[in-house]
């Protein structure tokens, strides 16, 4: 065994982790170190790698953002769908930053921001996590509530069966058997394709509106903002990094199989943007013209008003998609608490491991799972606020994860050779740059209800610009630091790149944080706390 070897092993937090892949639809062995030559040994190859884009991506399309994509439908039409087409982007960067991490430091996201930033920002981060997340799956549980109530399913048996489906698939202490079930319920979200067949929309309005961005006429600016932000929470959302960079540990995906696994988030992404330009389409021709439109009340009136308006079939499907789409929402949203937890805990935390060897980590994946159940089945608790209030507040949380996420990538000790590019940073700097100015936009909607369209329109051109000079700037300082200190990328070869793998935590030398780092982390934080109170207050005086 190598240097490299001897590390890689020792800074895998769980020897679960450490093996054979083992995926749904094949098995890569652990000395496999062949080149891939020809059409099926690669095709072969993306199919025991296949699952943790799908799943990430899928599970992402879940019942919060049924609620809110076809909210976009019902109150604007199809006004909104440029918005996916400007997230396709942002949804491969940030993911494939995670994925990268994963492979090479065999560490999850939680203890890596524990490590390299301190006890304050882990414990800050996942408290983010944890909170947002258990309310997330409140949101999935509401959405099964709704799924089975239009089915004519007794709410109390849906809901319990539901929760026990969820807790079993996970419980069995065979990764497989638990990627089989969710590729399975990621074939389910394809039931979205039909409906829009059956609604049929008129398809070159739809392709001009995913193209050519426009504002819906006529409609309040601010709560038109309100729900832009919510769409970049339930498609982009924080829980997405702590899921996707663990679930690819415990697959024991390693470097060599990089190429493979972003192949695996491209057609996790391609499902997505499918079925949320699906919802927008077909609820926006079903209700244009109708008493209903623009007067949005949850995914289960969207239901109705297919059954209403296009027999009982439209209707039906669109409610068991509700539900696969809610399960694996679950399923996702729980694993990813369960194994951040599990990373800062230092507990063993893997789908390899049967309960009894793994107690901590499936109590909390269960737990979740009975607390949002519950919750869900006591009456009077207003679900669809809830609801759109965690899609908004993932939004504004996601600034956060982001620059996280974008400093541990551009730190050598951890992820080497595989650090991002200068242009992956530019990017990234621009994604959390807009995030943050669209939520002072909603701010300065919130501190002064009559602010006119031009003045928002004035913050939006005006913070953009600052937004690409600061970024330029910043990076052109960081440039002229790398010159300056000598820590230029060198090239490596293909096999050095599979190689190389992220020492072990005690090994790591203590992340050294810039003044100007540390200026912006602060400021960050301090937007956050001003931000979601102003998001709570705005949910809280809509309804």
């Amino acid at each position: 065994m190598n240097k490299n070897e001897i590390n890689a092993a020792a800074a895998v937090l769980d020897s679960a982790h450490l093996g054979d892949i083992r995926g749904a639809l094949g098995t890569i062995r652990h000395d496999d170190t062949a080149p891939r030559n020809g059409w099926l040994a690669k095709l072969k190859t993306l199919l025991a790698i296949i699952g943790p884009g799908l799943i990430v991506m899928v599970g992402d399309n879940d019942a919060g953002a049924f609620s809110t994509y076809t909210q976009a439908g019902q109150n604007y039409g199809t006004t909104l769908l440029w918005t996916m087409a400007l997230l396709i982007p942002v949804l491969y960067v940030n993911q494939e930053m995670v994925l990268r991490l994963g492979s090479v430091t065999r560490v999850g996201h939680a203890r890596l921001i524990l490590e390299r930033f301190g006890k304050f920002w882990g414990a800050f981060s996942a408290i983010d996590l944890f909170v947002l997340n258990a309310l997330t799956i409140v949101t999935e549980f509401i959405g099964i509530s709704l799924g089975m109530e239009y089915l004519g399913v007794s709410k109390v048996a849906g809901v319990g069966l539901a929760a026990l489906l969820i807790m079993f698939s996970a419980s069995t202490g065979d990764f497989r058997r638990f990627e089989r079930v969710s590729l399975v319920l990621v074939a389910g979200s394809l039931l979205l394709v039909p409906i829009l067949v059956m609604i049929h929309p008129p398809l070159g309005q739809v392709a001009h509106d995913f193209l050519v961005p426009s504002m819906p006429a006529g409609g309040k600016l601010s709560d038109v903002m309100l729900l832009i932000i919510g769409i970049v929470g339930t498609t982009v959302a924080p829980w997405q990094l702590f899921f996707q960079q663990s679930y690819v540990i415990d697959k024991r995906i390693t470097p060599r199989f990089i190429r493979y696994e972003r192949a695996d988030l491209w057609l996790g992404i391609v499902l997505v943007i499918i079925g949320a330009v699906a919802m927008i389409a077909f609820t926006a021709q079903v209700f244009m013209g109708r008493p209903e439109f623009g007067n949005f009340q949850d995914a289960g009136a969207i239901a109705h008003g297919l059954g209403k308006y296009y027999g009982r079939l439209p209707g039906v499907l669109f409610a068991v998609a509700l539900i696969d789409a809610s399960i694996i929402g679950a399923m996702a949203v729980s694993l990813s608490t369960a194994y951040a937890l599990g990373d800062v805990l230092s507990l063993k935390h893997s789908l390899h491991r049967k309960p009894t060897d793994a107690l901590g980590f499936y109590a909390m994946y269960c737990g979740l799972i009975i607390f949002a159940a519950a919750l869900v089945l006591i009456p009077g608790v207003p679900l669809g606020l809830l609801t759109n209030a965690v899609q908004t507040l993932a939004g504004v949380l996601l600034p956060s994860a982001t620059v996280f996420l974008l400093l541990l990538c551009n730190d050598r000790d951890v992820l080497g050779p595989w650090v991002n590019s200068r242009l992956t940073n530019v990017f990234t700097a621009l994604i959390v740059a807009v995030l943050v100015l669209m939520s002072i936009i909603l701010t300065a909607a919130v501190l002064f209800p009559d602010i006119s369209e031009r003045t928002i329109l004035t913050i939006l051109i005006g913070g953009g610009v600052a937004s690409v000079l600061t970024v330029v700037a910043l990076q052109y300082l960081g440039a002229r630091e790398e010159t300056a200190r000598g820590d230029l990328p060198a090239r490596v070869d293909r096999q050095t790149l599979y190689d190389w793998r992220m020492p072990a935590l005690s090994e790591l030398k203590p992340m050294i944080l810039t003044g100007r780092s540390k200026l912006w982390m602060a400021v960050l934080r301090g937007y956050l706390l001003v931000a979601m109170a102003m998001v709570i207050y705005k949910v809280a005086v809509a309804f």
